[in-house]
Parts: structure tokens; sequence; C-alpha cells
């Protein structure tokens, strides 16, 4: 993979940072390693790779907090479009944490709001809090649930690329590479060749990748790591209405 991401002319962060959106549409797509190796073959003259001291492939975790009957996944497996999370999204690479609510309307719009953890440890995070005085004013303004009915339900790894079109209309992220552990069920499960894209591209211009992914048959495909994951993690929650996606991941790993 790191060969193939060579062909990539880069772009650092501060770049990306300049790039904005202002009509975005998010659509996401699922699919395995060696479709991928074929997308960014294909995709090297059109686009830059996001390169952060020299590294294409970036490590990221993420730990998720749910109530004890796992509210926020229920409301997302059976289908409400008015529903939140909380996690902790942590920029390895980059020494970065976040504290983040993302809140979806009921009109499918999606609002991340996030605060700065000067001393989260991915590897070390047993002990971090989110009842900590310093986030309560967050907390209280962005998130709709009692903290002190939230815990550590479900983290996961994953690696992530970065790339955005030489018009800088678009941005895609690939995940690879992910890993889920249940903290509630001490399940593990590791998501072999799967790979998560998502384009977010202003939906007022042409795209370059969806020609290609539709070239290759890459279908749209709704993936939330959080639901996916728990699901495949703890045999106690409701999963009917995620049958069909969990039964196509299971025939792409089977490939």
């Amino acid at each position: 993979m790191e060969e193939i991401l060579r062909q990539f002319d880069p772009i650092t962060l501060d770049e990306m940072s300049g790039i904005r959106l202002m009509n975005r549409t998010d659509t996401k797509f699922v699919t395995t390693r060696p479709m991928l190796e074929q997308l960014l073959l294909m995709a090297a003259p059109q686009y830059y790779v996001q390169d952060i001291d020299g590294r294409r492939l970036a490590d990221y975790y993420t730990v998720y907090f749910d109530t004890p009957d796992c509210h926020m996944y229920t409301v997302h497996e059976t289908g409400h479009t008015n529903r939140q999370k909380l996690r902790v999204r942590s920029y390895v690479d980059s020494h970065l944490n976040f504290l983040e609510v993302k809140t979806k309307n009921n009109r499918g719009r999606t609002r991340k709001k996030r605060v700065s953890l000067d001393d989260f440890n991915p590897d070390d995070n047993a002990r971090f809090s989110i009842l900590d005085s310093q986030f309560a004013d967050f907390l209280a303004e962005n998130l709709r649930y009692d903290p002190e009915r939230l815990s550590r339900q479900l983290e996961n790894r994953f690696h992530r690329i970065t790339l955005v079109n030489k018009g800088k209309t678009e941005r895609l992220t690939i995940d690879t590479d992910l890993a889920f552990h249940n903290l509630a069920t001490d399940e593990r499960r590791l998501m072999g060749d799967i790979v998560i894209i998502e384009l977010k591209r202003d939906g007022l211009v042409a795209s370059p990748i969806l020609a290609l992914l539709r070239q290759l048959r890459i279908k749209p495909h709704g993936f939330s790591k959080y639901v996916v994951g728990s699901a495949l993690t703890n045999d106690a929650l409701h999963c009917n209405r995620l049958k069909p996606k969990l039964h196509d991941i299971q025939k792409m790993l089977n490939q």
C-alpha cells in the first residue's frame, strides 16, 4: 500500500486546512483491499495524498461511550435519524486527542462538536473520565444524555489514507485494518481486508472518483463503525435491521 501511495503528489495538513466544502455531501462505500489498490492506481494522477512527516497511512484510535443498555446504538440500529454519538478520537501520529459529540438531525445533517484533550493516552486510557469538571460545560451544551449514565463501550483502531482531488473540491478518507474491542463483553473482531471509503465533496462539482468507483462496481454502502463494531462483538444487541449489511460484509471477507 505504501508503494502505491508514493505515486501520489503530497498535500500537507496546513494546505488541507484551507479546503472548504460549502455545499458538502457525504457518501460511504465499503470494499476490499484488492479493490482499493486498483482504485488508488487509477486515481493517483488526479489526487493528492495527505502526508505528515513522510507518513501517508495515519494511525487512528477511537473509544465510544454509551448507556448501560446501549441506547445510542439502539437509536441508530432502529433507523432513527435524530441521534447522537459520544467518542474520543485520537490522531495517534499527531498526538492530538478530542472529545467529540456527533449529532445527526432528522434532515440527515451531521454536526460535530469537539474539545481538545491534553492528557489522553490511547494505550492507557482506562482512567479517563468524561465526568471531569473540565468537560461539564461542553457536554451540557452539546449532549442530550446524562454523562453520569455513560461509560466506555467500544474501542477501535484503524489506518487512514486521506486524498484530495487536484481541483480541491472533495476529500476522500479511506480506512483500513479495522479492529474492534468491545469493552463490555471483552470480545474482539478484526475486519481483515474490509475497507471503508467516505467521499466528502462539493455537491455542485463533478467528482473524478465517482466515475472510478462506478467502473470498479464499488457501490454506496452505509457503515457506522460504532454500530457495526458493536453488533459484531456483543450478541445481546438487537441487530435485525443490520443483518443485510452484516451479510454483505461477511461476503466480502470470504472473497
